[in-house]
């Protein structure tokens, strides 16, 4: 074969190959990106505009973040921030679903810099299990502003003990052994039963797509989730 024709066969091919792999890096660095999910650590926090978003936000969710309708909107105060980020990009790219935030997680009812404007700002409400001791000079509108952040999910029916042993093997050491997160990972106790229910249903069922989570929540009967919910619903009296 002539010399010079395989240099200029070799060429082709190598300016092929070339092409192929910057494809493949460009195509494998795009797909991630829809798996980042936002981290508020870097972000330049403004409380105001923070404050401002918790306005809408507080139509179903509560003026503190505390939820409403027996857990058909979730207590959202006292979140971590990364987890809280990390569910509204979800709402947004669509890798979670749910008729009510269609509405709001959109980009152009919250830009990424609202987006965890407001998960920072929830993350730093706080709410009361029980009503504190007052001295003797508080105002009655001092004890009632206090009072609307006293939020304390009612006891569930079930078998607690059942459900702390369930707890301590299944959730424990992503959520922490008291139950009130640990790091990005959200508390479970001062939420809705209900809520809580439903989440874990849709973990079984594949409806909330989480592998670490379907893990932990597949083999769970019913009669297991009745008392883990127990268990939950009493954990911080």
């Amino acid at each position: 074969m002539n010399p010079p024709f395989c240099r200029f066969q070799s060429l082709i091919l190598t300016t092929y190959l070339v092409a192929v792999v910057f494809l493949v890096v460009v195509v494998l660095t795009a797909l991630p990106a829809a798996a980042q999910y936002p981290n508020p650590k870097s972000h330049d926090y403004d409380p105001d505009n923070g404050e401002e978003i918790n306005e809408l936000c507080a139509g179903c969710h509560g003026e503190f973040g505390q939820g409403g309708g027996d857990g058909e909107y979730p207590r959202l105060a006292g979140l971590p921030a990364k987890y809280l980020a990390k569910q509204l990009h979800q709402f947004k790219i669509q890798e979670r679903n749910s008729v009510a935030m269609s509405m709001y997680a959109t980009d152009r009812e919250i830009s990424a810099t609202d987006l965890l404007d407001i998960s920072i700002y929830l993350s730093e409400l706080e709410l009361l299990t029980i009503m504190p001791d007052f001295a003797a000079d508080t105002s009655s509108l001092e004890k009632l502003q206090i009072a609307r952040r006293v939020f304390n999910v009612a006891r569930h029916d079930g078998d607690v003990e059942r459900g702390r042993d369930i707890y301590a093997t299944q959730c424990a050491k992503c959520h922490g052994k008291d139950g009130l997160g640990k790091g990005s990972m959200p508390q479970l106790v001062g939420q809705y039963t209900d809520y809580l229910r439903i989440q874990i249903e849709d973990f079984q069922t594949g409806k909330r797509i989480n592998e670490p989570m379907k893990k932990y929540i597949q083999p769970l009967t019913a009669a297991d989730i009745e008392a883990l919910l127990a268990f939950l619903s009493v954990a911080d009296d």
